[in-house]
């Protein structure tokens, strides 16, 4: 939320208004200098001291020069970072890639692997200019993990022979054949090297206490091969160092030699691989930037075509200077957000940084052993199979396109396995498309019929079938689960549904796509989006009158629970139990209206267990010591800082609050009823509002429409500082452990504001439109 000065509904400070900004004359861009924040110096410092090892690491593992890593996590940092769509992504050489490297290295040599690059840059600007980023968002998740699970299995079995002292073979299953001899010829020094890397490597991250807290702002990577390299210093071991040759020796890409095909394929291939691992990072940096409040304001959601194009601009430096091919990497970019990154400075810093120690730092790079970087890559290829992801493309039932995939990179190739995956989950969604169970039983005289899975053309002829044994006048309850109906099921459906009402029959279509009400029959069954059970219900014929027994709000109660155990809970119960075996855990504490128009889970676009919601007219927070008797809100704010540990409290209002307009028309002597006396804590909203000397917040695009939504506006900030007048508030604040934020929504525009704490001024955040 940000804005000018604000303005008054008065005719004085509306002339005020008109002198400082003419009516058709827009005010001057203030003047910025650049500057650095310093949030942004220290974060760029941990991710420079995480890339350096691993794009040494990488470097050896795909058989480049030592070199063509720090070139190509500098062209990551500083081309990527400047141009990119994602400010917060940390591109550089990537454990996803070293196996496509490592093939064009040992098919066509390091110059032409270079030029591989540079054509795979140029590819990524073209689709970047076309603008088909997210078309490489509707791979299957299962084979974009499949093929970094493959990847990771063929770098952690190749390195393991480095770990162990030998040279790795050209593919996995040589690698195995010759693994029997390499653990028969075992180099002492290296492996000493390698478990003392994969040692601090798991234990410092672990270690407990205030002690284990500072340790971890170092990276466990950097730790991890300077104590390899402190060790074999001291000690004197006898093993294989880091070379890196003059620069002046240094080689560049030239044009590429061997078979039209086998280069398109490589280009293919690294295009690929290399597009769709910074889109996902993307898509992840941005989930990651969500999760700090505040932050998604000044960064801004990713533009996917302009991250690609970033992207293949750096490749194409990179290559051109002989360095191995640039992607986003997942372990650099959430080392980035979490360091408190807050623009792309952090990232184009870490380029600099690389760029400084290639050149300044040479002696001690050389002191590095390779069997600890050996050891340091192998574990990042053990992390790529990821528990998490087999446990999430199982519970999705995609666990034969997982398995394929991974199969298909270990033993054929990164681009065979991608394309074999892809086979495998079309095969496998016609099946599923085409695979329609249908099941008809009776009940107590009302025939059910459940279809379970997708209703298409395929399925119309055994649903016919099983639709025609309902006797005629029978009661039948129709069951869809499916998610799913083509046209020609609904008209074979809606056909046999006329008919069977017109015999004096009656059918009840219930299901997640219908959107059919509980006892709607034949001709009056409603059909309405499969989203209007969330709103007041009210559809185009004639209602039914109440059934005596209970009133109609009582059945649409219960119409509702029923939707729910047959339609969502199914879907949340997984994510539900595992918060009942932790417990609740938000993130923050968010103090709203009570209105019913306010939507916290909708609006903020969260999930069970992420918010903490107080409710109250007016989203009032009382000040510390005037409760009288109701300490509701002090206790809801407590319980949340103190137990829940929540790292924000937001305070939402909203437009066309009756709260405000009720303390607006409140007139001294009133009845003090329940209401009234509530809405004394908003008084110093009202007094806030008439105060001459501060300014009004108002909206960036507009003036507030009239005085009930100015107070609005003004109710968010004087709440606020009643906030950090209660003392579990204050203490967190001091800390640093609390964030404190405002917010306004606009019910009729669907536009959610965000209050800047500088200024106490709104801008608009969260603002899509139709080509984002």
């Amino acid at each position: 939320m940000s804005a000018c000065v604000p303005t008054r509904a008065t005719d004085s400070n509306a002339d005020r208004t008109k002198r400082v900004h003419p009516p058709h004359s827009p005010p001057p861009p203030p003047h910025r200098r650049f500057r650095i924040a310093g949030a942004d110096v220290s974060a760029s410092i941990a991710v420079f001291l995480i890339a350096l090892p691993l794009s040494l690491g990488i470097a050896l593992a795909t058989g480049a020069p030592l070199q063509a890593g720090l070139v190509a996590a500098a062209a990551g940092g500083l081309v990527a970072g400047l141009l990119g769509g994602c400010p917060l992504q940390v591109s550089g050489p990537a454990a996803g890639l070293t196996v496509v490297t490592a093939d064009l290295i040992h098919r066509y040599g390091w110059r032409t692997t270079c030029a591989v690059t540079v054509l795979a840059g140029l590819a990524q600007l073209a689709l970047g200019c076309v603008r088909v980023a997210r078309t490489a968002l509707a791979v299957s998740p299962a084979i974009v993990h499949g093929m970094l699970a493959g990847i990771g299995v063929t770098i952690a079995v190749a390195q393991l022979h480095i770990v162990l002292g030998g040279t790795p073979q050209s593919s996995v299953l040589a690698n195995l054949r010759a693994l029997p001899a390499q653990l028969a010829d075992l180099h002492p020094a290296d492996v000493a090297m390698s478990v003392l890397t994969l040692a601090l490597l798991l234990l410092w991250p672990r270690v407990p206490g205030r002690l284990g807290h500072l340790m971890r702002k170092i990276p466990a990577a950097l730790v991890a091969v300077a104590g390899a390299t402190l060790t074999a210093s001291l000690t004197g071991l006898t093993l294989a160092k880091v070379d890196l040759p003059s620069w002046s020796s240094h080689a560049l890409a030239g044009l590429p030699e061997g078979p039209v095909l086998g280069i398109a394929a490589a280009v293919l291939t690294t295009t690929l691989v290399c597009s769709v691992q910074s889109l996902l990072g993307a898509v992840a940096v941005d989930k990651l930037v969500a999760g700090r409040p505040g932050l998604s304001a000044r960064v801004g959601r990713s533009d996917l075509n302009r991250e690609l194009l970033g992207q293949g601009a750096a490749n194409i430096v990179s290559g051109a200077l002989g360095g191995l091919p640039v992607a986003g990497v997942a372990v650099r970019s959430s080392a980035n957000v979490q360091a408190g990154a807050v623009s792309r400075n952090s990232t184009m810093l870490h380029g600099v940084l690389v760029v400084i120690a290639a050149l300044l730092m040479v002696p001690v790079l050389e002191l590095i052993p390779l069997a600890s970087l050996a050891a340091l890559v192998m574990a990042v290829g053990i992390q790529m199979v990821s528990l998490h992801h087999i446990r999430t493309v199982t519970r999705h039932r995609e666990v034969l396109v997982y398995a394929v995939t991974t199969l298909g990179v270990v033993f054929l190739g990164v681009l065979e396995g991608v394309l074999l995956g892809v086979t495998v989950a079309v095969a496998v969604a016609l099946n599923r498309l085409a695979h329609t169970r249908i099941t008809h039983d009776e009940k107590e005289g009302v025939h059910h019929v459940h279809v379970r899975g997708q209703l298409t053309f395929l399925a119309v002829p055994r649903l016919s079938r099983t639709l025609h044994l309902v006797p005629q006048g029978a009661h039948v309850v129709v069951e869809l689960d499916g998610s799913f109906m083509d046209h020609a099921a609904y008209e074979s459906l809606q056909d046999w549904q006329n008919a069977h009402t017109a015999r004096g029959g009656s059918a009840e279509l219930t299901g997640r796509r219908t959107g059919v009400s509980a006892g709607a029959t034949g001709a009056e069954a409603c059909r309405c989006h499969p989203w209007t059970p969330w709103r007041e219900h009210r559809c185009e014929r004639p209602q039914p009158a109440p059934r005596s027994g209970g009133p109609a709000s009582g059945r649409q109660l219960a119409r509702g629970i029923s939707a729910f155990q047959r339609n969502t809970a199914p879907l949340v119960r997984d994510e539900l139990a595992r918060l009942a075996r932790e417990g609740q855990q938000p993130s923050q504490l968010f103090l709203t209206c009570a209105d019913s128009r306010l939507v916290t889970s909708m609006i903020t676009s969260s999930g069970p267990g992420d918010l903490f919601v107080v409710r109250n007219v007016g989203n009032l927070v009382p000040p510390p010591g005037e409760e009288s008797g109701d300490d509701s809100v002090a206790a809801a704010i407590e319980y949340a800082v103190d137990v829940l540990r929540v790292r924000s409290i937001t305070v939402c209002g909203h437009s066309g609050c009756g709260a405000m307009q009720s303390l607006l028309n409140s007139q001294p002597g009133e009845a003090r009823s329940p209401l009234k006396r509530w809405l004394r804590h908003g008084r110093p909203s009202l007094e806030r509002m008439a105060d001459d000397h501060r300014p009004w917040a108002r909206l960036a695009a507009r003036a507030p429409a009239d005085a009930v939504e100015q107070l609005c506006l003004t109710n968010v900030v004087q709440q606020l500082e009643h906030l950090r007048g209660h003392e579990s508030v204050a203490r967190a604040l001091r800390d640093g452990e609390l964030e404190l934020n405002g917010m306004y929504f606009h019910v009729g525009e669907a536009q959610a504001y965000l209050l800047t704490e500088e200024d106490e001024l709104f801008d608009r955040v969260g603002v899509m439109d139709a080509s984002a």
